[in-house]
């Protein structure tokens, strides 16, 4: 029996979820003077943001070249160790489920060959007691590469731990609490600690642990940022459908844009790094089933519990990515569909910024469905002054938090039905009577309305141009990024031909975007909690 919320703040995302749909054939019915200024106002702050978003991507792209020509032409990147001021030990947690062996083992395996592994790199493999043989999996990862870290340290996350929910962010939390522990155990000093959290297909290169002690190294207040990389997905592009690919284009394009914040409120997506001292300071991760988006809602959590002093700190060195993959056309649509319906299961972030920028308590659900009071984790006390104007960082935060998860909810219902709807009914082609009376009818009796509604479809005709810009740059740097730092020949990546993907964007838009996200959003209705399912990730042995 499925039961109603008692958090008036998850109605938000249902009601403006069900509003943007229902508004459509009765807002120009009802409504049809407030419908127009209210599409128009949507319609403008959309085209403003997805042209910022196309600029940011712009800058993101080139301080990604930039970093990746450095690396390549000049010897300072090269050589770390002659400018390390800190001597950083990176505790790597690979958190997984059900995931090939092989593919871990070539994710670590590329994590190796890293010059200072053995002195400076920590393996936390995180394992769930839950997956069947997870101990024969874990030992013989363990012994393959017993001699390669300085470190190889596996953890086993039980699945009946009180108020937690099965997922990435709980296995995260354990893994680092044991984990770092047990460095600091064997006397490793606290400071030195950088936790970087990496999906079990996460290729990272040697210049992301390079860049992150750079910046590092060079920032006033380094132990308060969580470190963010784009993601990139280049590893099996080419063997899934056309649809698939073009949804990770335009999600990987949309973290590089969230990048280039000036402001430093941003949100990495997959793989990052925070210090040990931070994730401590905050309580780790959240366990619940509402922190199922780990990674923006580790760095809310941050910025909050800190008062405004933590902060994202984009690197530019990208991390290559496996996109999901099944045997099968269709298995392959659907699995990616699965994924992203947990991917928009973020949308309980909404909940969690609107009361954690009103300074109210934050709660989480345990497996249940209870609704617990605050968990230890959210209890740290942070008895320090907020920053300087915090007040005005929380209403980004909110702006960005909406902007990410209901963007995906509107967009697709407004953007395709909205104004053709309101054309049908507000100017019906000849052969139709009216459906408004013509003293009603704003963009017959009013010219201010008509100019409004003209202006209205205007903008609805450029809508889609930033994104076509942010594809052209896109190509531009899949291929510069394929040759110049993953060593791929002109053959092995994309060309001209490849443009054609982009004739699946609007069924990737429906099928991938707005559908999982209205289905996300609706749910936040009742205290329902999904199974967590893993993306399938069909992997063969030194394929890529």
């Amino acid at each position: 029996m499925l039961k109603f919320t008692n958090d008036p703040f998850e109605y938000v995302a249902p009601t403006i979820c069900i509003t943007s749909i229902i508004l459509i054939p009765l807002g120009p019915l009802l409504i049809p003077r407030l419908w127009i200024l209210l599409l128009s106002s949507y319609f403008f702050i959309f085209l403003s943001t997805q042209l910022n978003r196309l600029l940011k991507f712009w800058m993101t792209a080139n301080n990604i070249k930039k970093t990746i020509s450095q690396n390549n032409t000049t010897a300072e990147l090269k050589d770390i160790e002659s400018i390390l001021v800190y001597d950083l030990v990176h505790a790597i947690v690979v958190p997984n489920y059900a995931e090939p062996e092989a593919l871990i083992r070539d994710t670590i395996q590329r994590i190796a060959v890293h010059k200072r592994a053995r002195t400076n790199y920590v393996i936390i493999l995180a394992m769930e007691t839950s997956e069947l043989y997870h101990g024969n999996k874990s030992d013989s990862l363990r012994e393959y590469f017993k001699d390669n870290f300085l470190q190889f340290i596996v953890t086993n996350h039980p699945s009946d731990l009180p108020g937690e929910a099965r997922g990435k962010g709980s296995n995260i939390s354990y893994a680092a609490r044991k984990g770092c522990a047990k460095l600091i155990e064997c006397g490793i000093d606290k400071q030195r600690i950088m936790i970087t959290i990496a999906d079990s297909d996460s290729h990272i290169s040697e210049l992301y642990i390079k860049e992150i002690e750079k910046v590092f190294n060079r920032n006033d207040d380094p132990y308060f940022k969580v470190y963010a990389p784009p993601i990139f997905f280049s590893r099996n592009c080419f063997k899934v459908p056309a649809s698939v690919r073009v949804t990770d284009i335009v999600w990987s394009s949309m973290i590089m844009s969230n990048l280039s914040s000036s402001s430093g409120i941003g949100f990495p997506c997959s793989t990052y790094t925070v210090s040990y001292l931070l994730a401590d300071r905050v309580g780790y991760w959240d366990t619940d089933a509402d922190a199922v988006g780990e990674d923006m809602h580790m760095t809310l959590k941050c910025i909050f519990k800190t008062k405004g002093r933590a902060r994202m700190v984009p690197i530019f060195v990208p991390i290559n990515l496996m996109n999901v993959e099944t045997e099968g056309y269709i298995d392959n649509l659907w699995a990616r569909f699965v994924q992203a319906k947990r991917h928009y299961n973020g949308v309980a972030d909404v909940s969690y910024t609107l009361r954690s920028a009103l300074d109210l308590p934050t709660f989480c659900i345990d497996a249940n469905n209870l609704l617990l009071s605050p968990s230890s984790s959210m209890m740290v006390e942070d008895v320090q002054e907020p920053t300087k104007y915090f007040w005005v960082q929380k209403l980004l935060i909110i702006f960005k938090v909406f902007e990410a998860h209901f963007i995906p909810v509107t967009s697709g219902w407004l953007m395709f039905l909205a104004v053709p709807v309101m054309q049908f009914i507000l100017q019906p082609p000849a052969g139709f009577e009216g459906w408004v009376a013509t003293n009603q009818n704003p963009i017959q009796v009013s010219e201010f309305y008509l100019r409004i509604f003209n202006v209205l479809k205007w903008i609805t005709f450029v809508l889609p141009f930033p994104l076509f810009g942010t594809l052209s740059i896109y190509e531009s740097l899949h291929r510069f990024i394929d040759m110049e730092f993953l060593n791929k020949t002109k053959e092995e990546t994309r060309n001209w031909v490849n443009y054609l993907d982009y004739l699946h964007t609007p069924i990737a838009a429906w099928v991938f975007m707005t559908i999982p996200s209205d289905i996300a959003s609706l749910k936040r209705i009742f205290k329902t909690r999904d199974q967590y399912i893993v993306a399938e990730k069909v992997f063969h042995e030194g394929r890529d």
